[in-house]
């Protein structure tokens, strides 16, 4: 019997919430056990070309132990923008677009391809715009793989993890799990933003994650590569 696959989208609740260290310590925990993982970032605003090893694509080159040059930062990340904005605008201060269907086709050839564990990351949270008439929800309705939401323990992190989960299940997702990444200086305990989340969100699988917890990471990366050989 040939290696099993399996590929996840990384979404979150907002931005800035540590899509991007997720899925680069899940991709280096993974590398270290001597497994097959890639991770990508299809969609990346605030792109600095002179620096293609500082941007999220090439931290996760880092971790899966690939070059951060520029031409490996484009292709694991096809759609990339300069200005610090929602793709839509980001794209269109470029005169350009994101051709949706070009998106979920690039995605659709790189899950086909992919051997062992693929990470999708997303840009920003669940409703971010890529275009006039698709959001990151669309995205990963369409893909149709199954989804890490992650959320953070600060002041008001329950309503936006809330609507989020309401959002995707408006459109059919359900989540695999809920990774709550523990907000740095809140002043919100992890264990406050805990028991109000979990008689909340049914049987959702919940996966904790606090600061600099490698064996957190450890943790998740078990989750996710659970009977891949």
């Amino acid at each position: 019997m040939g290696a099993m696959k399996r590929a996840y989208f990384i979404t979150a609740t907002g931005t800035d919430l540590g899509k991007t260290w997720v899925a680069a310590g899940v991709a280096q925990a993974c590398r270290a056990r001597g497994m097959a993982v890639r991770a990508l970032k299809p969609v990346m605003s605030g792109y600095d070309e002179s620096s293609p090893a500082a941007s999220d694509a090439g931290v996760l080159l880092q971790k899966v132990g690939a070059g951060d040059t520029a031409m490996n930062v484009a292709a694991i990340a096809p759609w990339r923008f300069a200005a610090q904005l929602s793709p839509d605008r980001a794209a269109a201060l470029e005169g350009r677009g994101i051709d949706f269907a070009a998106l979920l086709g690039w995605c659709r050839e790189q899950i086909a391809a992919n051997a062992g564990l693929l990470l999708i990351e997303g840009i920003g949270g669940v409703m971010v715009p890529l275009d006039a008439r698709h959001t990151v929800r669309d995205w990963i309705a369409a893909l149709d793989i199954p989804v890490l939401l992650v959320a953070g323990s600060y002041l008001g992190a329950l309503s936006h993890t809330l609507t989020a989960l309401a959002a995707l299940r408006e459109a059919g997702v359900v989540p695999a799990a809920i990774v709550l990444n523990e907000t740095a200086d809140s002043p919100v305990g992890i264990e406050d933003t805990l028991a109000s989340l979990v008689p909340r969100i049914g049987d959702i699988a919940l996966i904790i994650l606090r600061r600099d917890d490698a064996a957190g990471l450890a943790r998740l990366a078990d989750f996710l590569t659970k009977d891949l050989k």
